[in-house]
């Protein structure tokens, strides 16, 4: 479980596979997250999670995108890709996963997971939990009808408007 997950059971890999620390073989998906970093902004992630979070899951399952139906998922750089289907640890699905992030902060894996970068590991964990919620959120307004996408226009009004209030950002109380 990964909620037990110990130092010591840690493999730590260059970004070439070669493992630097630790006892335990790197995991199957070495090659989707090595891909992954190898091909993102630098300066931008250092870090990848990667879940089989039900709700993302679930819509990989049934899904090409998610379009953009809530203003924070502009956050993750706008709609979520659906990377086409590869087995698991393969080279090809490193490949469609990089394409499907490209822009992106998270993909959607077909019949999978979803992946999410972040800066540092804090960051990465933060994107997943917001993916898995985007999702989830979808999942809902799909059930009860056709979910309202923001179209480029509304997408950049948001962005208009976080960059003139300093969304996200603590501000001084103005007295």
């Amino acid at each position: 479980m990964l909620g037990e997950l110990t130092p010591e059971q840690v493999t730590i890999v260059t970004l070439d596979g070669e493992v630097v620390e630790g006892d335990w073989a790197p995991t199957s998906e070495t090659a989707l997250h090595l891909g992954v970093l190898r091909h993102a902004p630098a300066d931008q992630v250092g870090a990848v999670v990667h879940t089989h979070a039900p709700m993302a899951t679930s819509l990989s399952l049934v899904l090409d995108e998610v379009p953009v139906v809530h203003y924070q998922q502009l956050l993750l750089g706008g709609a979520l890709r659906v990377a086409p289907f590869h087995p698991f640890g393969s080279v090809e699905l490193a490949h469609a996963v990089g394409a499907a992030l490209d822009g992106r902060l998270a993909a959607l894996m077909a019949n999978h997971g979803a992946v999410a970068l972040g800066r540092d590991l804090v960051h990465a964990v933060e994107n997943a939990l917001l993916t898995e919620w985007i999702c989830d959120l979808y999942w809902h307004a799909r059930a009860i009808g056709e979910p309202r996408a923001l179209d480029a226009a509304a997408q950049q009004a948001v962005v208009e408007a976080a960059t003139r209030r300093g969304y996200g950002q603590p501000q001084r109380a103005e007295r």
